[in-house]
């Protein structure tokens, strides 16, 4: 981490502004696991609170151990009485028959690259590149993920480069190039720089 701060710091003084505003980076890391990411699929598009509170009913239904064939045992109507979507449930029920027939191996995905993990995960329903690109950073750790569709990120570019809009992927692109290698540490900052949420 302190090569990543280091390289940051000297590559882009605007960059080591924030860093020195934000502090030392503190990931929130998860498992590379079915659930990590099930949880992921649970909390699009809620608030933390109302998210926390579905995915823990979903764990006490599940059981002890949050598998993929011991999700498959829940029925519709439970999975509803948690407080979970149908589309929620169609992606979640996708994810978890992948396990099952062995096209999604988490035990494998630490040694694949990053590029191959996106195209395997984002063929699961409702899992996009970026929801992959978040397991890739906070579950795999890999340190040069650059999410280019994330708006937090984008937002955050604008304000502290100064921008008059918000800067498309392909530029923000460009201002990610003196982030190499340590991509998903500048991303980290970018969020914090905003206080916005970072983490699956």
């Amino acid at each position: 981490m302190k090569s990543a701060m280091l390289h940051l710091r000297k590559a882009d003084p605007i960059m080591a502004q924030i860093i020195r505003r934000v502090g030392p980076c503190r990931f929130t890391l998860r498992q590379p696991t079915f659930e990590t990411l099930a949880r992921s699929i649970a909390f699009q598009q809620l608030s933390g609170k109302a998210a926390r509170t579905i995915f823990e009913r979903l764990r006490k239904a599940v059981g002890r151990r949050f598998t993929a064939s011991a999700f498959l045992k829940l029925t519709p109507e439970q999975l509803r009485a948690c407080g979970l979507s149908k589309q929620k449930i169609a992606s979640l029920q996708d994810l978890a028959s992948r396990v099952a027939r062995r096209e999604i191996n988490f035990r494998k995905l630490p040694h694949l690259p990053d590029d191959e993990i996106i195209a395997i995960l984002s063929q699961v329903r409702g899992v996009g590149v970026w929801t992959a690109q978040m397991f890739l950073i906070f579950a795999l750790e890999r340190p040069n993920v650059m999410p280019l569709e994330d708006l937090g990120i984008r937002n955050a570019v604008r304000r502290a480069y100064g921008l008059e809009q918000l800067p498309k992927p392909a530029e923000l692109s460009k201002f990610a190039e003196k982030w190499h290698p340590y991509c998903s540490i500048a991303s980290w900052y970018l969020w914090r720089s905003l206080d916005g949420p970072a983490g699956i």
